[in-house]
């Protein structure tokens, strides 16, 4: 009786999902290797055969796009029994043409779908440029949890590739693993994930065997439609195609049910370990870039880079990104340069002053190199100016000049104590910037972090002038008296200029200069330069 409600239901469902859909994509195959073949192919994969190398098969994958992003491989899927708590050893032979990212062998070690057990795909020892044929391997170890085994050899960006003589061959066990993601250091899989797997796999067994029906069911369809056959073969053939499924799918979901039963009668006799939690947990709250590391558990709390880190893991992963985020601040001496020079200048040296705040980008330029990166962003800029003498400043017409209170009535009697000079900016900031920090490698994963070592950065900005505010300071009958004076002042309303710095990590000596005159129709052309310090904080 249940072969037959399994027969009934699986025949009817190939009916009700006959309706012809055009996919974007499906897997092709050459020989007993598959790929997937897009919409729009990025690469061109095929079978080549040399009569010079004894008709040894030779595969070769060629991107036909000027620009390609992502990747093309050629791969096959196998079972892992056989393979279960021993070492595995990949090897092939690739030669390489004009390959402008990377290419290489691959390997993946699978629980379901669900856990990646041990993967290496050769990313960070892959093949470059142009080469002849030469040997490479992968070295994976296959816990007992695998159900399979993934391997291949793939092409990421453009160029052209060929491969021959891939094997996989068990070796011993003190040949060391080649992937970051080692079979060896693998995390113990959890009850509750181990039982939804399962149960994924034999609804993906259901569904995958009533597909390959309704496929077939589509094909007599046709043949019946052509008159290749008739209503009577017609109908056989399909009830003949829905048992052989039928029966497929009993077999390959009960021996999925078993394994299921297996593992709850494992737990209940107390033989699936958990886990344990090493971690350590908890949270810092820290200021200024931390390089230590932290727990897997622990949440760190950087002040001054507004970050939140969850676990070491995380932290690597996003200070290593091609694209990072920083919080600039940075603050120092402000003056105007008057024919050139910043001597005998109208302003205090140590009472001008400057500060910056903003949010920047630091762009990798080269994926796989740290050492030039675009750095981006948006500030805002503040030039304070105090003049020498007690002076200050006023508008005669479209001139701005330093005036002494006594040669302003209003300011006869009194004495101007401290005046100074606000213009508040919004700027765009843009640097190319040399970063020496390099690479760093851990459990063979490399990661390109920033701000790790010394760093130069060249460059310039542009924006638009905020506001402008005078303050004066001084006293009236023994009272101190703050004044303050909006305005433009005949500044200019737009600022562009160069900058430049140099540092170690966070920390930098920062110099800028305006391009632009600070008063638009002076005669003396003064222009606003700036020295200090610059903290970007990762």
């Amino acid at each position: 009786m249940k072969k037959i409600i399994l027969f009934s239901i699986l025949f009817l469902s190939a009916f009700a999902v006959k309706i012809h859909a055009q996919d974007k994509g499906s897997y092709k195959y050459i020989q007993d290797w598959s790929y997937w073949q897009a919409e729009s192919p990025n690469y061109e994969m095929s079978l080549e055969k040399n009569a010079a190398s004894d008709n040894q098969n030779t595969f070769k994958i060629k991107s036909i796009k000027n620009k390609v992003y992502g990747f093309g491989t050629l791969m096959k899927t196998i079972k892992s029994e056989g393979y279960l708590g021993k070492t595995v050893k990949m090897t092939g032979y690739v030669k390489s043409e004009n390959v402008r990212s990377w290419a290489g062998l691959w390997m993946r070690v699978d629980y379901y779908s669900t856990d990646v057990l041990a993967f290496d795909n050769m990313q960070n020892r892959g093949i470059k440029r142009t080469n002849d044929w030469e040997k490479y391997e992968v070295v994976l170890f296959v816990p007992q949890e695998a159900t399979s085994i993934s391997y291949g050899v793939l092409l990421d960006g453009t160029g052209q590739i060929w491969f021959k003589d891939v094997k996989l061959e068990i070796v011993d066990d003190s040949i060391p693993e080649t992937g970051y993601n080692k079979g060896r250091d693998h995390k113990v899989i959890s009850f509750e994930k181990r039982a939804k797997a399962i149960a994924n796999e034999i609804k993906k067994i259901t569904e995958g065997e009533k597909e390959a029906l309704k496929t077939e069911i589509e094909k007599i369809d046709k043949d019946l439609a052509d008159g290749v056959i008739t209503k009577a073969n017609a109908d056989e053939l399909k009830l003949e195609r829905a048992k052989v499924h039928a029966a497929v799918i009993e077999t390959r979901v009960t021996l999925e049910q078993g394994k299921l039963n297996q593992l709850v009668q494992d737990k209940v006799n107390g033989k699936i370990t958990e886990e344990k939690d090493t971690r350590s947990g908890g949270r810092t709250i820290i200021m200024g870039n931390n390089t230590g590391e932290i727990g897997e558990r622990q949440t760190e709390i950087n002040i001054t880079s507004l970050k939140v880190y969850n676990g070491q893991e995380d932290k690597e992963e996003r200070q290593s990104k091609r694209t990072t985020s920083q919080l600039v601040v940075a603050a120092g001496l402000n003056n105007l340069v008057t024919n050139g020079s910043v001597n005998k200048s109208d302003f205090r040296y140590a009472a001008s002053h400057f500060y910056e705040w903003g949010v920047t980008y630091n762009t990798r330029l080269v994926e796989n190199n740290n050492l030039l990166h675009a750095k981006y962003g948006l500030s805002l800029m503040y030039n304070n100016l105090k003049p020498t003498d007690n002076r200050f400043f006023e508008t005669s017409g479209k001139q701005t000049i330093l005036q002494t209170n006594s040669s302003n009535p209003a300011f006869n009697s009194i004495r101007i104590d401290d005046a100074r000079l606000r213009n508040v900016y919004l700027v765009v900031p843009l640097h190319l910037e040399l970063d020496f920090s390099g690479k760093t490698v851990k459990e063979d994963r490399i990661y390109y972090k920033s701000h790790q070592s010394w760093r130069i950065g060249f460059g310039g900005y542009a924006g638009a002038r905020l506001k402008t505010k005078q303050i004066l300071e001084y006293q009236v009958d023994n009272h101190d008296v703050t004044d303050k004076y909006k305005g433009g002042f005949n500044t200019s309303n737009f600022i562009y200029g160069l900058s430049t710095y140099v540092g170690y990590g966070a920390t930098s000596l920062y110099l800028k200069y305006d391009l632009n005159p600070l008063f638009k129709d002076n005669v003396v052309k003064q222009n606003n330069v700036s020295l200090g310090v610059r903290f970007d904080f990762n």
